[in-house]
């Protein structure tokens, strides 16, 4: 199922589900008991917005085996975390800010992210799938200068607009074989398949939620796969997962 969250023509935010290119509103709370209401809306008269506003954004670092290969590095023994904060969250179809007053080089980084459903502390591997709600796109945005020159991410992960998720979160998607591609101006530039993740999904739910409590909304961003590279004002970067669909930004 495609949940979606979107403002109709009153500017209220709400949730729905989206089938077919229409939107089918819900009443409730996504992350607990909701009914599907006879409210229905077309997707080309409403506002997407981003699909959830998590109180953190946990990232991976080196988690595809192409992209560890591209980089030259060895394998990591655990996975390697970092923070976004949630003031970077902007949706499909909003504009990705440059940063020009203290970077000169910003990078795109497709990634599968996981939607947290309920709140998890201390969770095993075997138990893991039962807190994700669902999963969605993410553009781990990254000034690569910024981030080279600082000794953490915080700085270079972290301007306002960097982290674009959406445009749906689905709920029944096969996340240990799915096909991620990243698109620049129309150009294949990363093109993989989370089957080369080294850290899987309930390996990660399991090792940050023994680190840090993880609240229905969060977002875990499991790494990007090889291919990174830089991009600039105008252009035009997707991020596409089978399943999911295609999360779209302009830079400006």
């Amino acid at each position: 199922m495609k949940y979606i969250k979107f403002e109709n023509q009153n500017n209220e935010a709400l949730y729905g589900i989206l089938e077919n290119g229409s939107v089918k509103e819900i009443s409730g709370e996504l992350f607990g008991e909701h009914t599907q209401t006879d409210n229905e809306y077309n997707l080309e008269d409403i506002h997407v917005l981003p699909v959830c506003s998590p109180s953190k954004i946990v990232a991976i670092g080196l988690n595809y085996r192409d992209h560890a290969e591209e980089m030259g590095k060895d394998l990591p023994a655990e996975p390697r975390m970092f923070l976004k904060p949630g003031t970077a969250v902007i949706g499909h179809g909003d504009e990705i800010v440059y940063p020009d007053h203290m970077s000169s080089h910003v990078d795109y980084e497709g990634e599968l992210a996981v939607v947290i459903g309920k709140k998890a502390k201390d969770v095993e591997e075997s138990d893991a799938l039962s807190y994700v709600f669902g999963y969605t796109c993410h553009n781990d945005i990254t000034a690569r200068d910024l981030q080279a020159r600082d000794i953490q991410f915080t700085r270079g992960k972290g301007f306002d607009t960097f982290a674009p998720i959406g445009p749906v979160i689905e709920t029944e998607l096969d996340a240990g074989n799915a096909d991620i591609s990243t698109y620049l101006n129309g150009e294949l530039k990363q093109n993989s398949n989370t089957s080369n993740l080294i850290f899987n999904i309930p390996a990660l739910v399991s090792f940050i939620s023994k680190v840090m409590t993880l609240l229905p909304g969060d977002i875990i961003s499991t790494g990007t796969p090889a291919g990174v590279s830089p991009m600039n004002r105008g252009d035009v970067v997707e991020v596409k997962i089978t399943g999911i669909g295609t999360l779209k930004n302009h830079i400006v």
